[in-house]
């Protein structure tokens, strides 16, 4: 087992350090605008709680390509590689494209979502250009997920960690009108996020077309570059299933995000610093079971039944050790931490009970994200994403809702059936890889 571990966490730092810093870029850009008004921290708030279904839905999308070329790659298959690469990239960004383009045209929807009109007015300039800056982001994650796939995750690390200073410097000059630009603030976070995003995008096309490591998936592009329906509904088969599995768990907190906003701007900036804070350590739990999906896709391509197993539960007790060790960080530092996004007293002190509620689904939250990349891994999808359905959208939002609206418990009752939810899944992700597990043992023994 530690091998095991020894393995994925190769393959997964650099997919952990690169997640972390495209969160910071989100954490940064939060507490940018938040230094300035609370508001503007809210609007922020609703416009990720907004942007978040479709935005995850892409990215789940993307993450099909992964296990499809790390399974390929398993069985040797150059020219399958190639083919996945170019088809996903192409289908993927086209699906952006027509998502932003909706983002675009329903801008308006924000006035009918029972929100504090100022955090509105100050929401719509962001969620337009946040829209358009989800293209570059897919064109950049479907090319990600080539490269992890292969096992060669430095790359887009490397890459990742080059935006972080870029982001910086140009939210610096554009939220706050330096060198020359207009004081932009809040808009100008977006356009900052979207330049970042392009120049991220193009430095990795670059990558894969001159690095020496790709060339023989590159070398044979007049051949296996080609659009085919095939490909893409192989990719749509998996990928489908995903981004709804990834679209549920997000679409569940960012309907909690806006009913929290009908509670007022106060309790929607506290709950966006609890959930920023969550999801950070949630982008650290992510990589790891990112690593562990594609080595268990390179066994299962293999058909190495031992190692998959191994591969699986050794990740998940990892995953189920660094979610005990972000509770504790959250319970000890919950006052603290607040302070980061904004100085508003009212804000900062629920925003801290918040992060006691986020400190008890940290464990229930990691081993249910393990559990759902495992089973990506062997491409088990259908019935993990109506359990997740069930977590979320049968138990959790509706608990959440009875006891945060009926109730009067606000954004408590929200956050209580949001622990309830990550703790339900991740029993049902667990469960199922295990059975699947076992299944493909005893296929294998009737086999020999």
């Amino acid at each position: 087992m530690k091998i095991e571990l020894k393995n994925t966490l190769k393959i997964a730092l650099p997919i952990i350090l690169g997640n972390i810093t495209q969160m910071a870029l989100g954490l940064i850009d939060a507490a940018m605008v938040g230094y300035i008004d609370y508001k503007l921290l809210a609007a922020s708030a609703l416009v990720n709680n907004v942007i978040g279904i479709p935005m995850i839905a892409t990215i789940g999308l993307t993450m099909a390509l992964s296990p499809l070329i790390a399974i390929a790659n398993g069985q040797g298959n150059v020219r399958q590689v190639s083919h996945t690469l170019y088809n996903g990239v192409i289908l993927c960004t086209i699906i952006a494209v027509c998502i932003a383009i909706g983002i675009y045209f329903s801008k308006d929807i924000m006035y009918h979502l029972g929100q504090d009109k100022d955090v509105v007015e100050l929401a719509i300039p962001y969620l337009r250009v946040m829209g358009w800056s989800l293209i570059p982001m897919v064109f950049f994650l479907s090319m990600k997920q080539f490269c992890d796939a292969l096992e060669m995750t430095k790359i887009a690390m490397f890459l990742s960690l080059l935006s972080l200073p870029v982001n910086v410097f140009l939210n610096w000059i554009m939220i706050f009108g330096h060198w020359g630009f207009p004081r932009m603030e809040l808009e100008g976070a977006g356009l900052a996020t979207l330049i970042t995003r392009v120049l991220m995008a193009i430095a990795m096309v670059m990558v894969i077309l001159k690095y020496h490591r790709f060339q023989q998936y590159v070398a044979i592009r007049k051949e296996m570059w080609k659009l085919k329906k095939d490909t893409f509904r192989q990719i749509l088969h998996l990928g489908i299933p995903s981004a709804m599995q990834y679209g549920m768990e997000v679409g569940a907190f960012s309907v909690s995000g806006i009913i929290i906003g009908w509670f007022g701007a106060t309790q929607q900036a506290a709950h966006q610093i609890a959930l920023s804070m969550a999801s950070f350590t949630f982008m650290i739990i992510f990589g790891l079971s990112t690593a562990g999906s594609i080595r268990v896709s390179n066994a299962y391509g293999r058909g190495n039944i031992k190692k998959m197993k191994e591969i699986g539960f050794s990740t998940l007790i990892l995953g189920a050790a660094l979610g005990m060790t972000f509770a504790l960080f959250f319970v000890v530092f919950h006052k603290q931490l607040p302070y980061i996004f904004n100085q508003d007293i009212e804000v900062v002190v629920l925003a801290g009970q918040l992060l006691l509620f986020a400190a008890i689904f940290q464990i229930s939250d990691s081993t249910q994200a393990i559990g759902v990349g495992l089973l990506r891994g062997i491409k088990d999808v259908k019935v993990p994403t109506i359990s997740v359905s069930i977590a979320y959208w049968v138990i959790g939002l509706p608990l959440g809702y009875y006891l945060g609206v009926q109730h009067k418990m606000e954004a408590f009752g929200i956050w209580i059936g949001l622990v309830l939810g990550l703790t339900v899944s991740s029993v049902l992700m667990n469960t199922r890889f295990y059975l699947q597990v076992k299944k493909l043992e005893r296929q294998n023994s009737q086999i020999a």
